[in-house]
């Protein structure tokens, strides 16, 4: 007979029939994280270029084709939008009295922005000093009547800006012959000076073809003689770059025609206030007056 002593728990269970219970089984170790050398990825940001690209005359009356910095969005001139086409390049211009200095600034769509001064070159202008007084004028109440309305369309059509690309041609002269009158010329009377001329004039004899110097898109067709202006036409060249032709005795085209270069627009006359017959060639960029004697290559 086996002692209540000797007996141990494990014997008890045994002879019960009962075997001992088994350990609860540990969960498996899990695997350690697996590492990997990621790349670092840094976001960066182009910067813009730190200058334009710029081609032409930049001084008194003159014109300039430009190409913006890389990723540029906008560019204004002394505070005011210039459009850029889709490949990045705009014009500006400088009107005779510009001043010495312009600024030309470009801007990101995130903000970034670049900034050019630009030195405008002063012009040695044609000044004739006449020692008499200037006369004042003595418009009538009735030329005034007249006058107002044609004023009124010359600044409807020049506020058109269409989608031209002649800008960025080269210009050709609309007609050859010997430039009368210079873009600039001014008359001193007794210190008191008169009106600058801003446009070229070139003598021809009446009825010469006149041709579009550049591809445009006629924004202007005087239907009648203007009173000083004669028969009328505008060409817009995109951009805000325009071509008014002037004293014309027949027009060729119309309002909203598309005109290429070198295309008949007109024929030479002595319409409006001209004392011959000649062509009297003027250029706007916006409200800046341009030489167009700076846009073309010299007379063959």
């Amino acid at each position: 007979m086996l002692s209540r002593t000797s007996v141990s728990i494990a014997g008890l269970l045994t002879l019960a029939g009962c075997a001992a219970p088994m350990a609860k089984p540990s969960s498996p170790a899990l695997p350690a994280p697996l590492h990997i050398d990621a790349p670092e990825v840094r976001i960066t940001q182009e910067p813009l270029h730190a200058d334009f690209a710029l081609e032409g005359a930049v001084m008194q009356g003159g014109a300039t084709i430009g190409t913006t910095p890389v990723g540029a969005t906008s560019v204004t001139l002394n505070g005011s939008a210039v459009p850029i086409d889709p490949e990045g390049r705009f014009l500006i211009a400088f009107d005779r009295d510009a001043a010495p200095t312009a600024t030309l600034r470009a801007v990101a769509a995130d903000g970034r922005s670049v900034t050019k001064v630009l030195n405008v070159a002063p012009r040695a202008w044609r000044i004739e000093r006449i020692d008499a007084p200037l006369r004042p004028t003595r418009d009538t109440e009735a030329f005034l009547a007249v006058r107002a309305p044609e004023l009124a369309q010359i600044a409807a059509a020049r506020a058109i800006h269409s989608d031209s690309r002649g800008w960025r041609q080269r210009f050709q002269w609309p007609i050859l012959g010997r430039v009368s009158g210079l873009f600039g010329a001014q008359r001193i009377y007794r210190g008191q000076p008169a009106a600058y001329h801003g446009d070229v004039d070139v003598a021809a004899t009446a009825g010469t073809e006149v041709r579009a110097p550049a591809d445009g898109v006629v924004v202007l067709a005087a239907d009648h003689p203007f009173t000083l202006e004669g028969n009328l036409l505008i060409i817009d060249h995109g951009a805000g770059l325009n071509s008014a032709f002037l004293h014309l005795s027949r027009i060729d085209v119309r309002e909203g025609d598309h005109v290429r270069q070198g295309q008949r627009i007109g024929a030479v006359g002595a319409t409006g206030r001209a004392t011959g017959p000649h062509l009297h060639w003027g250029m706007k960029w916006n409200e800046a007056r341009v030489d167009p004697l700076l846009l073309v290559d010299p007379v063959p």
